[in-house]
């Protein structure tokens, strides 16, 4: 979900709450928060101090204080105070003055938090920031520690001169990408005003058999396309399947420049597009993000019995897409390509081989097994 401009604060708390999984209580919400502080001690500290050094320190300031922002939201959630005033009362504390936010919270919304002017040290703002949140640490946080907190945090955001909104906002688009079901109507279709013969195609059966010592090959309406693949290495972990891959992609993103190429559908139609999304760099792309998850699944066994993805592992392909068209993608759209993949690919890896069966309408994918045919379907 994309949000332009900024939400108001009683907004924000509408549109984060359905992302809020955790349990009930306040331990889970108040590890979490304490962990996050963690983390903008961090983000900040290169913000301010290294700068253009530090490569994107921008983005990940933002998401350090926006995951923050969560937990206290999730937090004044669970002790029933209203985030509203708690934000509204913290913005008012001693030493934080920032421009325009007191008339900006009476109307219920977010306002560019700057500081106009700070006498204190911000490795002081930080370490009160990491003092407040120690102070929620209990069974029974006192709602004047969750304020004290607030303030605290505001301080620090205002130090680092960032804005507010920004950080509110992207947190909103970054949770609820992540763990809600999109809106199946709301998704891209990258290819849909390209001709059919440069579309991947709305639906698919390819065969993946094994041969001639351990070689996978693939069969496309009775043509072999692609490269027989083994699995390089001295385990023999499977990767000789690894295509399946990139027809989930192709099937549930509706991406993938390595099926374009092996099926010869690139957008060849536009030049720009051929060249930016469709070529060298994007397949060498969705091939580096196969195999770098790869190595992380065989830790997992390769999500048997999963039924979520780390939030770590899609943020880390987000950004190695960051320029292509798949970033419109959610994470949570990630996670079901990267979930259905791997329950094809075990069935491929277990009987030697398989019809791999995708549908971009239903944005799903399915094995069958090698004595199976199209004409079943």
């Amino acid at each position: 979900m994309m949000l332009s401009g900024s939400v108001s604060i009683s907004q924000y708390n509408a549109l984060v709450e359905p992302t809020d999984i955790l349990a009930a209580d306040l331990p889970p919400v108040l590890q979490g928060l304490f962990g996050e502080v963690g983390g903008i001690m961090s983000a900040a500290k290169k913000l301010v101090r290294e700068g253009p050094a530090f490569p994107g320190y921008l983005k990940a300031a933002e998401e350090e204080f926006g995951d923050a922002l969560w937990y206290l939201a999730a937090l004044c959630r669970r002790m029933g105070l209203p985030l509203e005033d708690i934000l509204r009362e913290a913005s008012g504390g001693d030493g934080f003055t920032p421009i325009g936010v007191a008339s900006d919270f009476s109307g219920g919304g977010f306002a560019d938090v700057r500081a106009a002017s700070s006498s204190r040290h911000f490795d002081s703002a930080l370490f009160e920031l990491a003092g407040t949140a120690g102070s929620l640490m209990s069974d029974t946080p006192s709602r004047d520690a969750v304020v004290q907190f607030a303030g605290a945090y505001l301080q620090c955001i205002g130090i680092a001169k960032l804005s507010f909104a920004r950080v509110a906002t992207a947190n909103v688009t970054k949770t609820r990408g992540a763990f809600l079901e999109p809106d199946e109507a709301a998704l891209p279709d990258f290819d849909a005003s390209f001709r059919v013969e440069e579309q991947l195609p709305r639906e698919f059966a390819i065969c993946v058999s094994q041969r001639h010592g351990s070689r996978s090959y693939l069969q496309w309406n009775g043509v072999f396309i692609g490269d027989p693949l083994t699995d390089n290495i001295v385990d023999n972990d499977g990767y000789r399947f690894h295509d399946v891959f990139h027809f989930a992609n192709a099937a549930i993103l509706h991406w993938s420049p390595v099926m374009r190429a092996i099926i010869r559908h690139k957008r060849k139609s536009d030049p720009l597009v051929d060249e930016n999304q469709d070529s060298g760099r994007a397949i060498v792309v969705e091939e580096g993000v196969s195999a770098w998850l790869f190595s992380r699944a065989k830790e997992l066994n390769f999500f048997e019995g999963q039924t979520r993805v780390s939030l770590g592992l899609t943020k880390t392909i987000g950004e190695f897409v960051q320029g292509y068209e798949v970033q419109a993608c959610p994470l949570k759209l990630w996670e079901r390509a990267i979930l259905e993949g791997y329950r094809v690919f075990r069935e491929l890896k277990v009987n030697d081989g398989g019809w791999v069966v995708g549908n971009r309408t239903t944005r799903s994918i399915e094995y069958q097994p090698l004595d199976w045919s199209p004409s079943d379907a």
